[in-house]
């Protein structure tokens, strides 16, 4: 069995370092210009040599998402920029317009190219004409059941499946919406999406008079609950009535919960998936982190023939900030069951609080820098790729050099200042604090607080 890859998102070097240490075992990062991710990569050519380099330095793979569909004015820059990417040596280069595919392979025959999903292949003829265009793996649609997977698979054989398994998912067949075109004029397809599926609707009577709108767009702490049950329908399809909720911030009909295939890693690989992807160029480390620790103990033991524990894994991604998740299509239909209402927003169980930035051994207190509020009292959790270990935060203090110059090099990262201002919280946004800490975090330590409900 060909060896089963975890593929990790990378928004910048920093989150691509990060997620390697958390066990990817390749990362796919954004080329500027020619990305669906236009908005939040933060790759320039310059750290995307260095991201070559750093992946392939350790052993890993990296491969280049270059998946716009272009317009005319597009096509000349993109086959200009080309060389440039191929002269940093990526594994492989992610596409979805099949005019820059056939202008890639016809100038660059060598470069291998990985079918994005936005190219909506959803059945094995499809993996047959594109093994014939010279592609090597196609992202497969996320809306293919496990069967459908399967005799892809079967029928087409000697081309790599990739598959998306965690992240967010689109309620657009594979990301062919226009809402965003049509509500801000900013187009997926592009790499500009502003996700208006995910933007907060209201639902309102009829005959309501103007002060009745107005008062019933306030302050969520204002809202007056809306009594009965609620239905959308459709022109063209009377009587097939749509369920809708709403709660006090909005309703959310279009907005879908989160996809995680944790469950069905050994499934999906038997079904013929060699890589298995994460979403989430813009998330943060911290996600990368909780999905890392999930991920990488189940694809190795998929590889031993090992089981897994579904559910103490399961915790390190309902520990992250979540919409809820479905299976998808995987399994069937999932209907009304993967919509995301926003109520379900506390689904997390544990607040990101800060990224551990040095230790001293001494006095066993780190410097961190503070992203989220922290109080003594509070309870706190070291993770790293090693590491998960609760203590309480006992003690904070300020380091009066950066309470000067919250940017001075000349604060220490492995010393408590003998003159530190002690204190009984601390914010995100500010400087470096030390808090204590009982033990030397593993290199990658991301402090977490347990979530009061």
């Amino acid at each position: 069995m060909k060896k089963l890859e975890l593929l990790m998102p990378a928004g910048n070097l920093e989150k691509l370092k990060w997620a390697i240490a958390y066990g990817a075992d390749a990362v796919y990062a954004g080329v500027p210009m020619f990305s669906l991710r236009a908005r939040e990569n933060q790759f320039t050519w310059e750290t995307l040599a260095e991201a070559v380099e750093y992946c392939h330095s350790r052993g890993k793979k990296i491969y280049f998402t270059a998946n716009i569909y272009a317009h005319n004015l597009k096509i000349k820059p993109f086959m200009a920029n080309f060389q440039k990417m191929m002269d940093m040596k990526p594994d492989a280069f992610i596409m979805s317009d099949p005019g820059l595919i056939y202008l890639v392979k016809k100038d660059f025959p060598e470069a291998e190219i990985h079918l994005s999903v936005q190219a909506n292949n959803t059945n094995w003829a499809q993996a047959e004409f594109w093994k014939s265009m010279g592609i090597t793996r196609i992202i497969l649609s996320r809306e293919l059941s496990l069967r459908e997977v399967k005799e892809i698979h079967e029928m087409v054989p000697d081309i790599e499946l990739e598959f998306f398994v965690h992240g967010a998912i689109c309620m657009a067949y594979s990301g062919r919406c226009l809402l965003s075109n049509y509500f801000s004029h900013r187009d997926p397809n592009q790499g500009t999406c502003s996700h208006s599926c995910r933007w907060e609707y209201k639902v309102f009577a009829k005959d309501a008079s103007p002060e009745e709108l107005y008062d019933s767009t306030g302050r969520p702490e204002d809202y007056q609950e809306l009594t009965g049950e609620f239905y959308l329908e459709e022109r063209e399809r009377k009587w097939e009535l749509m369920p809708i909720d709403e709660d006090e911030y909005g309703t959310y009909i279009m907005n879908s919960r989160d996809i995680c295939l944790l469950s069905y890693m050994q499934e999906l690989a038997d079904a013929g998936v060699v890589s298995f992807k994460v979403e989430g160029r813009s998330k943060t480390v911290n996600y990368l982190a909780g999905v890392g620790r999930a991920y990488r103990p189940a694809l190795d033991a998929v590889e031993k023939n090992e089981t897994y524990e579904i559910a103490e894994l399961s915790d390190e991604v309902f520990a992250i900030s979540n919409r809820g998740y479905t299976p998808g299509f995987l399994v069937g239909n999932p209907g009304e069951k993967a919509i995301y209402f926003e109520k379900n927003v506390d689904l997390h169980e544990e607040d990101p609080v800060g990224i551990v930035k040095g230790y001293d051994e001494e006095k066993k207190m780190a410097r961190i820098e503070v992203k989220n509020r922290i109080d003594v009292g509070d309870t706190l959790i070291i993770l790293s790729p090693s590491q998960r270990i609760s203590f309480t935060l006992e003690s904070i203090i300020a380091d009066p050099i950066l309470l000067n110059d919250p940017k001075s090099e000349d604060a220490s990262y492995d010393t408590v200042p003998t003159n530190g201002d002690s204190r009984e919280s601390g914010h995100g946004g500010h400087i470096d604090l030390w808090i204590n800490m009982p033990e030397k975090p593993a290199e990658y330590a991301i402090i977490r607080k347990t979530v009061k409900k």
